[in-house]
């Protein structure tokens, strides 16, 4: 199994669609055999979810994300954990134990009908805050 985890500077980076990294864990009998830094190199939910499924991730933890990402994903058969925040390492090991704290709900609902441009950092906007 192959968890991707939205990444910047240790941490779970909190907006899917402008990630510049994922670090990639692989995992064997319930364990992290092997991590690697991915960069990104595009920008934009689409890309994104293609690069996840050409990696062959199975799983992706991230903090906010918009609705057509999260469709995105689905479709490229990823199963989503959002609106996770802290290091990626300690997410990842939370994952494993059965105890990662997530959103099964999260969106960022200001992206439908407006431009990514448009700040992801607050939570009134239901997304958890990056500083954008």
């Amino acid at each position: 199994m192959k968890v991707a985890v939205t990444y910047e500077n240790g941490n779970v980076f909190q907006h899917f669609g402008h990630t510049e990294q994922f670090k990639v864990y692989d995992i064997e009998d319930g364990k992290v055999a092997n991590e690697q830094i991915v960069d990104t190199g595009e920008s934009g939910h689409g890309a994104l979810a293609g690069l996840l499924a050409g990696i062959k991730a199975d799983i992706l933890i991230c903090g906010g994300i918009g609705n057509g990402a999260k469709i995105a994903l689905e479709e490229a058969g990823i199963k989503l954990y959002g609106g996770v925040t802290g290091e990626a390492d300690s997410a990842v090991k939370a994952f494993l134990e059965g105890k990662l704290s997530y959103n099964p709900d999260i969106q960022c609902s200001h992206h439908n009908g407006h431009h990514h441009g448009e700040g992801c950092g607050e939570d009134k906007h239901g997304c958890s805050g990056n500083g954008h």
